[in-house]
């Protein structure tokens, strides 16, 4: 994608397949707000191009955000290979008593399966609450870990994403673990938008880091 034009025509087809605009925050590696910015430029159904599409799509109201498109990784095999291993290697120093890598769907899950066999952990699979969010408060709904996976069990735990957007997904999924009795050691993302050192104490790592520069 290489406008905010795609972007939209994106989330149109996503909203036109039935995601909800959390699953569509998650897929085109946006926030919820810009999101549901995109979806409702776009009608969210019978998207047709806006005839001036720079000047419709982004004027002052539009949202502040950074769209990370990390697809020419995703979907060659060796180079997601690749990156996993990278991802690995930044979380080498905090030691080697660590069993558990958590991936955060979906993006996070085939990432982690790579860090998982880097460092020699079992693997689990979380399912953020902004899958099911549409709107209003997100507090309200709650997140999973896939039982078809390792569970916590007491365990401590490296976290895998794509991307840190905002951090809500990342905390969410630190103190689900923590209510299960596990111990989140570290986080690694591929590309972190925030700049975020630590969540809830527990180290962040990512391969970028997105600094704005100037006001919005």
């Amino acid at each position: 994608m290489k406008n905010v034009d795609d972007l939209i025509a994106s989330a149109a087809e996503l909203a036109e397949r039935g995601l909800s605009k959390g699953e569509i925050a998650d897929e085109l590696n946006v926030s919820r707000e810009t999101a549901s910015w995109l979806v409702e430029r776009s009608g969210s159904t019978g998207y047709e191009e806006p005839d001036q599409p720079d000047a419709e799509t982004t004027g002052a109201s539009g949202p502040h955000d950074i769209h990370v498109d990390w697809s020419a990784v995703g979907r060659d095999s060796t180079r997601l290979t690749q990156i996993g291993r990278a991802m690995a290697d930044l979380l080498l120093k905090e030691g080697e008593e660590v069993d558990l890598t958590i991936g955060i769907e979906k993006a996070g899950a085939p990432l982690a399966t790579v860090v998982a066999s880097e460092l020699d952990t079992d693997l689990g699979s979380y399912a953020p609450a902004k899958h099911q969010w549409e709107e209003g408060d997100i507090e309200e709904l709650g997140g999973s870990f896939s039982r078809n996976f390792a569970q916590i069990r007491d365990r401590e735990c490296y976290v895998v994403d794509d991307t840190i957007t905002s951090g809500t997904t990342m905390r969410e999924t630190v103190e689900s673990i923590r209510e299960e009795g596990g111990d989140p050691v570290a986080c690694v993302v591929i590309v972190d938008k925030q700049g975020i050192d630590e969540i809830e104490g527990v180290p962040v790592y990512s391969l970028i880091d997105v600094v704005r520069v100037g006001e919005e």
